[in-house]
């Protein structure tokens, strides 16, 4: 299962209720992480790309002078992608049949924030968007951030609209209500989940 959202529409909660199930979560932001530890072939071709300036004295990537420096050249962003994206794909497929060949009945969830906007839902059988109203989505990163309507207006509108993402899905989690609401939402999910064996797989 393709778990994705928007900013601030509460995938990440939802994606631990899943784990606390007892889901095997395949977490993209950590595997992103993972492919350019030190001594990894992602560290590697990004320092070739890049230079010594975006990493730190230990060998870690400064992610924060790699991302200034993508942030307004599209051909450094498109290079970055060039080379990070199959490695992150390849190391997620990995986990996933390592999670399937550890307990074939568990069920997988790929917690992916651009599934759909990096064209990723391939590798889901079933696509699962968190979904809330824009103008919940943009209070909501207001009072979470405590910054402006404007700052949050820019946030929001550097990715995909939600609404957009919608077209997308098989299944929305509405999480505009209680948490309750949502909980139960997860609940009928997960029972859908772990009753139709195989639809886990990729």
């Amino acid at each position: 299962m393709g778990l994705t959202g928007g900013i601030a529409t509460g995938k990440s909660t939802v994606s631990e209720w899943f784990r606390q199930k007892g889901a095997a979560i395949v977490d993209a932001d950590q595997v992103a992480r993972r492919v350019v530890e030190p001594g990894s072939e992602g560290n590697r071709r990004v320092r070739e790309r890049f230079g010594d300036g975006v990493f730190r004295a230990t060998g870690e990537l400064d992610r924060k002078a790699l991302r200034n420096w993508v942030f307004g050249d599209a051909a450094a962003r498109k290079d970055l992608n060039d080379i990070l994206h199959p490695l992150i794909i390849r190391r997620m497929q990995a986990e996933v049949r390592e999670a399937e060949k550890e307990a074939p009945d568990r069920p997988v969830i790929l917690d992916v924030p651009l599934l759909i906007e990096e064209r990723l839902t391939y590798l889901a059988d079933i696509v699962v968007l968190v979904y809330i109203p824009e103008e919940l989505q943009l209070k909501r990163l207001m009072d979470r951030e405590g910054i402006s309507g404007e700052e949050a207006k820019r946030m929001i509108k550097a990715q995909m609209p939600i609404t957009e993402k919608k077209k997308f899905a098989d299944v929305l989690i509405d999480n505009s209500g209680t948490r309750a609401d949502t909980e139960r939402q997860v609940d009928a999910l997960w029972e859908t989940l772990v009753s139709k064996s195989g639809s886990n797989r990729l």
